[in-house]
């Protein structure tokens, strides 16, 4: 899970949303990897080293709200950033965790996978 916080959404289009302000330049963020439609940043309070969020540049709140190809395109990146854990960080495992809804843990309301590596 992240350890952004957002307020949660009740439909105002002009709530601030922390990961829009990343995106947009507005908010720093150790960015590990970009596509055109993907940002993938370190997560600035780790869970585990490593703790990587992986979002769509579109802001869309959740998983019911994500259409499928910014979908897909959030997963092929997560795969990717899985891919060099496991090469390049001594990874030995990996979790992805998202959660939709405050009542599921969701802190930001805008969709993102939590990523996360593991050593045995």
């Amino acid at each position: 899970m992240s350890h952004y916080q957002d307020p949660e959404p009740d439909g105002d289009a002009d709530l601030p949303c922390a990961f829009c302000a990343i995106i947009s330049g507005e908010a720093a963020a150790q960015i590990i990897a970009e596509t055109e439609d993907v940002l993938c940043f370190l997560d600035h309070l780790p869970a585990t080293y490593g703790h990587v969020l992986v979002i769509p540049k579109q802001h869309f709140n959740d998983l019911t709200d994500i259409p499928d190809t910014a979908f897909r395109s959030v997963m092929d990146t997560a795969k990717r950033i899985a891919n060099a854990m496991l090469d390049s960080c001594s990874a030995s495992g990996i979790n992805l965790v998202h959660a939709t809804g405050k009542s599921a843990h969701q802190t930001v309301f805008h969709f993102f996978l939590g990523q996360f590596r593991y050593v045995s």
